[in-house]
């Protein structure tokens, strides 16, 4: 029989003993121990790992058995050995994390079906390899839920349909409706942390970072700083205190994940504070008004219980498809029983996307790139310019107050959208040819003799870069003021 050592950092941790083929030698003998490390492999004289599932910086997991079942069943090793080294202080604060997960998998696993059970938790201490001290492990075994997380089956098949995303959606808000009425908010909801067993059932893992919630007065709430990056809200990743609704964030952000194949950091737009995955995915209005309140910043406006979310699931199921704008209310009003007459029908409001709009569409926002586009262009156009007005006007003072007016008047038309991409390089040609081909205009050239089209090109060039130069500035000045006032 194959025994994998638990060790961090052994050398050959595979080891094989043909006398544990033997059914009555694996339950009688009392220790075996790996022959390259010595380490102990039979955890708490029961448990035999098997092979490694996966490791982290905090430790590692193992496919283990249990020799004390009939048949050998099946679980998961969890060894705390952190990898790097940690303070006293830190030290404690992860065996702790350790020790509340047991804590919770004993209260929590026991009683929901789709939570793993807790089957041991204890500390081994052995020789340190380093020899004169020794070290210190500590281990949890729980129950083994065979299949693949759900980061794992995104990896493999892609994104999520709407009826896949919103089956995960109603089976964790099960499991966190029973979290939450135990006193306890998970903290770390995301793909990696939900399974998916062969049999098609969820289950929620890794209670690690479980905040039970305390009524004792004084008792502080902050935040321990656990979590995932991109999945918690902002009043936990600002250390403060945590709610349910913490919970329903990181779930939301979870479901968006699936719907799109993409990671959070793609689908928020950090510049605006908001998040931008409505046009990444196709989905109903039901769900994204679902998905988009459970996203909102403040933990006061998103939902309070998962049955609240349910709730607004159903409600909204029965609302037209175009309206897409996040309820309002927080337990959805009983339908009326009769249809009210068309006059007192509210107006329905004007989107993009509503049929038969006789609104205008608002103008579309300027982009960075509109805006250094359009710099580029002005500058080009106002070095054309200036070599043609210094060479036909006699006075310079008249040829800067002409050339601010025209070029005063090219900003202004890119401003009102009078001027596009396609007319901007109209523009540009023709004030090139004029320079080159019109008798009248040959004198601007001739300042360059040596090669006059590659002069001409250089001046338009280098204020087009400087003009770009002198926007990226204004704009970087002008959002440093505004985060400040």
């Amino acid at each position: 029989m194959e025994v994998y050592c638990t060790r961090p950092g052994c050398p050959r941790p595979q080891n094989y003993f043909s006398d544990l083929d033997d059914s009555s030698m694996l339950k009688t003998v009392q220790q075996k121990f790996c022959t390259t490390c010595g380490m102990p492999l039979i955890l708490s004289g029961r448990y035999l790992p098997v092979r490694l599932l996966g490791q982290g910086g905090f430790g590692a997991a193992f496919l283990a058995r249990d020799r004390y079942t009939p048949g050998m069943r099946q679980c998961v090793a969890k060894l705390l050995q952190p990898s790097i080294s940690l303070t006293p202080a830190q030290l404690k604060i992860a065996q702790t994390l350790f020790e509340r997960e047991a804590a919770v998998l004993e209260e929590l696993g026991n009683e929901h079906s789709q939570i793993p059970s807790l089957l041991a938790f204890f500390e081994l201490t052995v020789p340190s390899l380093q020899g004169g001290k020794n070290d210190q492990f500590f281990y949890l075994v729980q129950e083994f839920i065979d299949g693949e997380n759900l980061e794992e089956e995104l990896a493999v098949k892609g994104k999520f349909s709407e009826d896949e995303t919103m089956e995960v959606l109603r089976e964790i808000l099960k499991v966190l409706d029973f979290v939450h009425s135990r006193g306890s908010i998970h903290r770390d909801i995301k793909p990696a942390n939900i399974m998916r067993a062969k049999n098609g059932r969820l289950y929620l893992l890794d209670f690690g970072a479980v905040k039970q919630v305390t009524q004792t007065a004084g008792t502080s709430k902050a935040s321990t700083g656990i979590y995932s990056l991109g999945y918690a809200p902002p009043e936990q990743m600002s250390g403060q205190e945590v709610y349910p609704a913490t919970d329903f964030y990181a779930l939301a952000v979870t479901c968006i994940t699936l719907l799109s194949g993409l990671q959070p950091t793609e689908l928020f737009d950090s510049y605006r504070n908001e998040w931008n995955w409505r046009s990444r995915v196709q989905v109903s209005s039901r769900l994204a008004q679902v998905l988009d309140r459970m996203l909102l910043p403040a933990p006061s406006q998103r939902y309070q219980s998962a049955a609240e979310v349910e709730a607004a699931l159903k409600y909204n199921s029965q609302q037209p498809t175009m309206v897409v704008q996040p309820p309002t209310v927080t337990t959805p009003p009983p339908l009326p029983t009769q249809p009210p007459p068309p006059t007192q029908q509210p107006p329905v409001p004007v989107t993009a996307t509503a049929p038969g709009s006789l609104q205008p569409s608002p103008r579309r926002a300027f982009s960075v790139w509109d805006v250094l586009g359009g710099a580029a262009f002005t500058g080009f156009e106002g070095g054309l310019l200036a070599i043609a007005l210094t060479s036909l006007l006699p006075s310079p003072g008249l040829s800067i107050g002409l050339l601010g007016m025209i070029v005063g008047g090219l900003i202004f038309g890119q401003y009102r959208r009078a001027i596009e991409q396609t007319e901007m390089l109209i523009i540009s040609a023709g004030t090139f040819a004029l320079l080159w081909f019109f008798p009248a205009l040959r004198a601007a050239v001739t300042i360059y003799p040596s090669s006059p089209i590659t002069g001409v090109l250089f001046v338009g060039w280098l204020a087009a870069l400087g003009a770009i130069a002198a926007t990226a500035i204004f704009r970087l000045i002008y959002k440093l003021l505004s985060n400040i006032f």
